[in-house]
């Protein structure tokens, strides 16, 4: 069996274990604490199965794909020595991936739909994907930015927790002033744009640049670029409800 067949065997291995503790969480208060079997049995272990096959060749997929790829261009950009091309391109990776982020686009769909159930916006089926899409925009735009900013701390060297907490600090402030209606939706935006598309590629940029950059430490450099992206969408979501 080659490299690829025992990486696959070993991820499905890995998958089990990471799985089975949950469905023994299920069984355990559907059967002793609830005491009522478990409904549809077969169709519930069949399900387990997929998710389990799925999580399988997605772990795969980003040990053997997006990792690479992601620290391959980072370190190409890096020794071409084009700071503008480098930004260009984080701010473009952070857009795309968090534009197809499946859980923003569940989140937005939702916070469309209750800002069309509240009145503050029609309620045609136009208006409201215009605003989820608005709403995607946005927080896509958020983390765009968040990365060229973490991108340039990598590159300057500034120390990460004084910017995390100028941050929030500001996140604080503007909760204050935002449409109560916003904040919670917001505060939400930060953790959906944070996912399973955006963070394998995002955090293989950041290691892949800080090991391209002489003095720089993969350890203490090379993450952080995640914190950036769950706390830019919380200022542009709120300020996006407020202007919409």
């Amino acid at each position: 069996m080659d490299a690829s067949g025992k990486g696959i065997i070993q991820s499905l291995l890995q998958s089990s274990r990471d799985i089975l503790p949950i469905a023994g969480v299920v069984a355990f208060f559907q059967l002793v604490v609830i005491g009522e079997p478990l409904p549809d049995a077969l169709a519930l272990l069949q399900g387990m199965l997929f998710v389990i096959i799925g999580l399988t060749l997605f772990v795969h997929g980003l040990e053997t794909g997006l990792f690479p790829i992601g620290e391959s261009m980072a370190q190409a950009f890096a020794r071409k020595g084009s700071v503008f091309w480098l930004l260009l391109f984080g701010f473009s990776l952070g857009f795309a991936t968090t534009i197809a982020e499946p859980a923003l686009i569940a989140i937005a769909g939702e916070a469309a739909a209750v800002a069309a159930e509240e009145g503050r916006i029609a309620g045609d089926a136009d208006s409201m994907a215009a605003w989820a899409l608005g709403l995607r925009i946005a927080v896509a735009l958020a983390v765009g930015l968040a990365i060229v900013l973490g991108v340039i701390r990598i590159l300057k060297g500034w120390p990460l927790h004084y910017l995390i907490i100028g941050g929030y600090g500001i996140v604080v402030a503007m909760t204050g002033f935002a449409p109560e209606e916003i904040v919670g939706i917001a505060y939400d935006a930060g953790g959906v744009t944070t996912s399973t598309i955006t963070v394998p590629l995002v955090t293989a940029l950041g290691v892949g640049l800080s090991m391209a950059i002489r003095g720089r430490n993969p350890a203490v450099d090379g993450f952080g670029l995640i914190a950036f992206a769950s706390l830019t969408p919380m200022m542009f979501v709120m300020i996006y409800g407020g202007l919409f």
